[in-house]
């Protein structure tokens, strides 16, 4: 069954006499019934290998047994199917399958299908294969779309007063705009909660990444209750403390030792970088802040001269570079990057690289929030050694964490 055509939907009103809301509603039922017989009757025609009356292929010794009365709850109402039978009652159905009396789940299996990065043509030839329906583009739009007031109650949903951890950090998607394709930053920010859980507080899409944005992102986290965060791990970008410091005045702030070192490579060259990556590491190894500053100075005497651009973004940035320096091992692990967000990213990167450019910012929306369900239910169990660094955070923050314990 493909989208109706707009003399297909004349005909439809011609022969249910559509003159009503309720005459509508009751012709896409009668038509939602039509289909899933349809269906029900290709399917079993797929297990006995022959279609019905076209006794000329048959190859088995099984065959039809007429039908049974099955009824079944849809979004549209209650209704009662015609479900074929075979003889040898070998036959599984699987648009409705048995004991299953409720078929407004067709919607969830599109839906679940585009979350796991199949496209248009994947889910159309899927849909055909199992059901022998064809779908257009536009009908799994309208379908995904569905869940676009879901995804609006979970972004505005209140979140907890504090959180001891927090990760920030953008990706980047192809979106169409304005008949051009545009990158557009895609910014996440996930926390650790009091009880050492982690949850993603939210999905934004803007523009280029900037610490404007984020002074955004971080005003939109206090108006929805966030009250304290203690320590914010981020990337690189330019003006990004100045604008958590803004909102979020006592957070101590870890900028990722990771990408600092991948920006650091950067102006390296190949044959060096092995011994340059090597002598870099022990900064970041090293035991105290201390210790990290004397190995910055051996690495700025040995390698200065020849890299010192290189050199002098760890200089001017080591006030949050160092930050984990201050804390036992158990807590460094989890602030010196912000590769749990990373995961989460390559996560999404994954999915959506069938789609490659979005026609709109909603329907990259859709993706990133169905790619993110997909991490949500992985995330059952706490962060290891959770109640030591409770403790342990407790000890440093004082009377700040007394509103999360």
């Amino acid at each position: 069954m493909s989208i109706l055509t707009k003399d297909q939907v004349k005909d439809v009103v011609e022969l249910y006499n559509i003159k009503t809301a309720d005459d509508a509603h009751d012709a896409v039922k009668d038509l939602l019934k039509d289909v899933l017989e349809r269906v029900l009757e290709a399917e079993l025609s797929n297990t006995l290998g022959y279609d019905k009356h076209d006794h000329q292929n048959k190859n088995t010794a099984n065959s039809r047994n007429g039908f049974y009365k099955k009824g079944v709850h849809s979004s549209l109402g209650s209704m009662s199917l015609n479900v074929p039978r075979d003889r040898n009652g070998e036959h599984e159905p699987l648009i409705v399958k048995r004991g299953q009396t409720d078929v407004s789940s067709m919607d969830e299996r599109v839906i679940s299908m585009y979350g796991h990065g199949m496209s248009t043509r994947d889910i159309n030839q899927h849909m055909q294969e199992i059901y022998g329906i064809d779908v257009s583009a536009e009908w799994v739009s309208k379908i995904t779309d569905k869940i676009l007031p879901r995804i609006r109650e979970w972004q505005n949903r209140t979140l907890q007063s504090i959180y001891p951890i927090v990760y920030m950090d953008a990706m980047f998607l192809s979106i169409r705009e304005d008949g051009h394709v545009v990158k557009k930053a895609v910014y996440l920010a996930i926390g650790i909660d009091s009880e050492g859980m982690k949850d993603v507080l939210g999905i934004w899409i803007g523009g280029n990444e900037s610490a404007k944005y984020w002074l955004g992102v971080l005003t939109e986290l206090k108006n929805r209750g966030v009250q304290d965060i203690l320590i914010c791990c981020i990337d690189g970008l330019k003006g990004f403390e100045q604008a958590i410091g803004t909102v979020f005045p006592q957070t101590e702030i870890q900028r990722c030792i990771v990408h600092q070192v991948r920006y650091s490579c950067k102006f390296v060259n190949y044959k060096d970088r092995k011994l340059f990556c090597k002598d870099m590491k022990k900064i970041y190894t090293a035991a105290t802040e201390e210790a990290g500053l004397e190995q910055l100075k051996r690495f700025e005497e040995k390698w200065g001269k020849k890299y010192s651009y290189a050199l002098k973004s760890w200089e001017c940035n080591w006030a949050v570079l160092s930050t984990f320096f201050k804390y036992p091992e158990e807590i460094r692990k989890l602030i010196y990057t912000t590769n749990p967000i990373e995961s989460v990213n390559s996560c999404i990167r994954k999915i959506a690289r069938p789609k490659r450019i979005f026609p709109t910012n909603d329907s990259a929306l859709k993706i990133v929030f169905l790619a993110l369900q997909g991490r949500l239910k992985k995330w059952t169990m706490r962060v290891r050694d959770w109640n030591m660094i409770i403790g342990q955070l407790s000890i440093h923050f004082g009377e700040r964490m007394k509103p999360g314990l």
